[in-house]
């Protein structure tokens, strides 16, 4: 094709669309490419009217998201996924997806990410959405609250953040559909390693993929799980709004995936030790953990999640400190690093009120039950004791200062 051509054209073309080789990669590939090439005019047309199975742009689609997607769905035993470029974009998308618009009524976890807090307190609302929240683990309340409102979508966390409340999802989507209500479950916490909502009733697993899924602290990304039916709706609201999650994220979040339940045994077993050890020590306050038996949904995750496994996150109060104590106890520690992030292989802090919850007001913070002195721990993969000493450390040297 470029024998003869100028430089130029040589420079363009040289090297591109050879001959489609006879073998198969073991790993998936990166497509990278933005647009797609057919034989004929007549397949492009064909592919665009979804009458048969291609791909024509990035925005609608790609290989490498599809061989994403396919994993996903494999691992919460799912019909399909779809992927997206941040977690966010996925929470918004189920909302949509659900049916959620003006006219319509929302109910929500009070104790559920600030980020998607602030989408159904201050987002939807502007959009004429009333949007009522609730305490999903007061069933009685909750039920009382379906009656009322009628919504056309529960949203609500597996295991809450920050504060670890585990939904009891089977009981709660049956009092949702009872009333018409779709269920979104943002299954992030938990991971599909402990649980697999669709499986329970959900209509979304909704994921934050740049937590465990991906789990390596390299890679934002969203996805959502759902039927077959359910997907083709997203897929055309992803068109539209062009939330998509690029090729070379989609591959390491694939290649994350890969190691998800080997790093969650691990996890879960770290944090386990880590928040016994907590709950023991006499600097430490309140323990939100699903594995102590002292957790008030203790009893609801022993029976949702495999035996002896509850995710690996903690949160924790330290005793009478101030936000300024809190900030020297995490600038003490040596290992464990402050981050506004969690589910990566090593151990992470953050401060709620200051990072993850910021949007909320002090006293929307109080009322989740959200206080100064709270602590969220992303326990990593690295050894139990050495985690433990680290804290040990940081909270004797922060009990020293004063302010």
């Amino acid at each position: 094709m470029v024998k003869g051509k100028s430089i130029f054209t040589r420079a363009v073309h040289a090297g591109e669309r050879g001959p489609r080789p006879d073998f198969e990669p073991v790993s998936t590939p990166i497509y990278s490419t933005v647009g797609y090439r057919y034989a004929s005019m007549e397949d492009l047309d064909r592919i665009f009217g979804n009458e048969r199975e291609g791909y024509v742009y990035a925005r609608y689609g790609s290989p490498t998201n599809s061989a994403l997607e396919e994993a996903l769905a494999a691992m919460e035993e799912g019909e399909a996924a779809i992927s997206f470029g941040s977690g966010m974009a996925a929470v918004y998308a189920a909302l949509l997806g659900a049916g959620v618009k003006n006219g319509t009524s929302l109910v929500a976890a009070y104790d559920i990410y600030g980020a998607t807090y602030s989408i159904c307190a201050r987002l939807l609302p502007d959009m004429g959405v009333k949007v009522q929240f609730v305490d999903v683990t007061d069933l009685e309340g909750l039920g009382k609250t379906l009656s009322e409102n009628k919504p056309v979508a529960v949203i609500l966390e597996t295991i809450s953040n920050p504060l670890m409340k585990v939904a009891d999802v089977p009981t709660i989507c049956t009092m949702a559909h009872r009333v018409g209500g779709k269920v979104i479950v943002d299954n992030t916490f938990a991971t599909p390693f402990l649980f697999q909502p669709l499986k329970h009733g959900a209509d979304y697993s909704v994921h934050s993929t740049t937590k465990y899924i991906g789990g390596h602290g390299d890679v934002l990304g969203g996805a959502i799980i759902c039927s077959q039916e359910k997907r083709a709706k997203l897929h055309e609201i992803i068109k539209m709004t062009g939330g998509n999650l690029g090729p070379f994220e989609a591959w390491l979040t694939h290649r994350g995936i890969k190691t998800l339940p080997v790093r969650m045994r691990q996890h879960c077993s770290n944090a386990g030790q880590v928040a016994r050890w907590l709950e023991s020590n006499p600097r430490i306050g309140r323990v939100n953990y699903p594995g102590i038996p002292s957790h008030p949904q203790h009893e609801v995750a022993k029976k949702l999640f495999p035996e002896g496994l509850f995710g690996g996150m903690i949160s924790f109060e330290i005793k009478e400190a101030t936000k300024e104590q809190v900030f020297r106890f995490m600038e003490a520690l040596e290992m464990i690093i402050p981050a506004t992030t969690l589910g990566d292989v090593y151990s992470l802090v953050l401060y709620p009120p200051m990072s993850s919850h910021r949007a909320l007001s002090p006293e929307e913070r109080a009322k989740v039950g959200i206080s100064d002195r709270l602590v969220r721990l992303s326990v990593g993969i690295e050894e139990a004791s050495e985690i433990i000493e680290d804290l040990e450390r940081a909270l004797e040297k922060s009990s020293k200062i004063r302010g």
